[in-house]
């Protein structure tokens, strides 16, 4: 979840709306790579989730390393939420999931080494206070009732609204852990293909990525049980947007969809102000029932569009958010897969034809098939494991042409590895986790925990 923004003037007229949008346009030579990921703390003795306070708790762990390697505490009244670091940002999901925002960085090598020097930082803090990390897209055991609940005013809002909208949201927040990458586009026009390549692919990452088919202590039927969460959650929120795909589609058709979908809160000097339910278009006419007579500032803005959660998000940058966390080469390589669909020119071209011509109901059925089946699914006689293997490819092409040297290679293609070795053998994590539960593990999902954490 987004921390709150700041700064920004008052919205004088509508156009900012989209304007805010369209700042984020740069030239490929200043495009980046902000990767972002989230994982679960457990206590080892217990394997229970960690709390907030204590002496190995997320406050703990938090103060450790603000305390060893010199990150700047993010506080909200007396409780410390997060930390900040050289652009990038740990901050808590509601349930106390440590998530990492890295840096916008240059090369997937870079990317690599951020997330190893990260998980090196979280252990040596944690570790002594017999605290580990487990990176799965849904927590495999624990109930609702045993999460704790972070100190977070924004958290407090949207776990009441989450309980009046949909059958899952709770879920969502407390209990369930992504992966995605930040990625940059040049124009409007270049936004758009990215978007929508972005959503008619995300399906193909939540297949190759998907690692929760536990929840609850039991084996729930998905590959992906996350993705079977966001299907549940707020249909004015979520989705694949099938207006992107649609004549006219731009910056502004974007602040359109953003505009009704009905506010959370708004944040002044340090709280979180109700606004659940109410509407952003009145707030710019001064209407707000929250607070009558003023009108937003582009911060407000801002923090309204991290509100929205559909598969892909656009802010001054595209958000991809369909695939469950993972081991660390897993962690890797979703940015690698997505960089080299997006940034080169030739590998968007063909990865928009690969998906152009399906339906907005092909795109919703794989959308939905791929949280079941993982990369067995099928819709109208599209195999996902075919596209998989094509986009795959694409990417590898993308990656090599990006011609990005680092760790002794010469590109960035050697991430993807672990995604070719997915593809060719059929199966993912989520399939792998399954068998090692009907067999080796014999039913005892305690077992998950030692060989996924970090």
């Amino acid at each position: 979840m987004s921390i709150p923004q700041s700064g920004g003037g008052p919205i004088e007229s509508f156009d900012q709306l989209a304007a805010y949008m369209e700042a984020g346009c740069k030239p490929a030579r200043d495009w980046r790579i902000g990767t972002e990921h989230e994982k679960f703390g457990y206590l080892t003795s217990s394997l229970g989730p960690l709390p907030y306070d204590g002496p190995a708790s997320i406050r703990a762990v938090l103060e450790g390393l603000r305390d060893r390697f010199g990150w700047t505490p993010v506080m909200e009244k007396e409780a410390i939420i997060g930390l900040s670091r050289d652009g990038a940002n740990i901050s808590l999901e509601p349930g106390g999931q440590l998530e990492l925002s890295g840096a916008p960085l240059e090369t997937v090598h870079q990317t690599k080494a951020e997330l190893e020097d990260h998980l090196r930082e979280v252990e040596e803090v944690a570790g002594p206070m017999g605290v580990r990390f487990l990176g799965v897209g849904a927590a495999p055991i624990w109930t609702h009732e045993d999460m704790p609940v972070m100190p977070k005013g924004r958290y407090r809002l949207m776990t009441d609204y989450m309980r009046r909208v949909g059958t899952h949201g709770t879920q969502m927040m407390y209990r369930t852990c992504t992966v995605q990458v930040n990625l940059d586009f040049a124009s409007e026009a270049d936004m758009v293909k990215k978007l929508r390549v972005a959503l008619a692919l995300q399906p193909v990452a939540t297949a190759l990525f998907a690692s929760s088919p536990f929840f609850d202590g039991r084996v729930n039927g998905h590959k992906s049980w996350r993705s079977r969460i966001w299907r549940s959650l707020d249909a004015a929120r979520t989705g694949m947007l099938p207006f992107v795909f649609e004549e006219g589609m731009g910056f502004q058709r974007y602040v359109d969809w953003v505009l009704d979908v009905p506010m959370y809160f708004v944040y002044r000097d340090g709280v979180y102000i109700d606004a659940l339910g109410q509407s952003f278009r009145d707030f710019l006419k001064g209407e707000l029932p929250a607070l009558p007579g003023e009108k937003p500032t582009l911060s407000d803005w801002a923090d309204h569009m991290t509100t929205v959660f559909p598969e892909a998000r656009v802010k001054r940058y595209i958000e991809m958010r369909g695939a469950d966390a993972g081991p660390l080469p897993h962690l890797v390589a979703l940015p690698a897969f997505w960089v080299g669909l997006m940034y080169d020119s030739s590998a968007l071209d063909a990865a928009w034809d690969l998906a152009k011509d399906w339906s907005a109901e092909t795109r919703e059925g794989l959308r939905v098939a791929a949280s079941v089946d993982g990369l067995q699914a099928e819709v109208g006689g599209v195999r996902l494991l075919d596209v998989a293997r094509e986009a795959l490819r694409l990417s590898q092409g993308g990656l090599r042409a990006r011609a990005m040297s680092g760790e002794g290679a010469e590109d960035e293609a050697a991430h993807l590895d672990v995604l070719a070795e997915s593809v060719e053998a059929g199966r993912v994590v989520a399939d792998d986790l399954l068998l090692r539960y009907h067999g080796e593990w014999e039913g005892d999902l305690r077992r998950i925990y030692p060989e996924m954490s970090y």
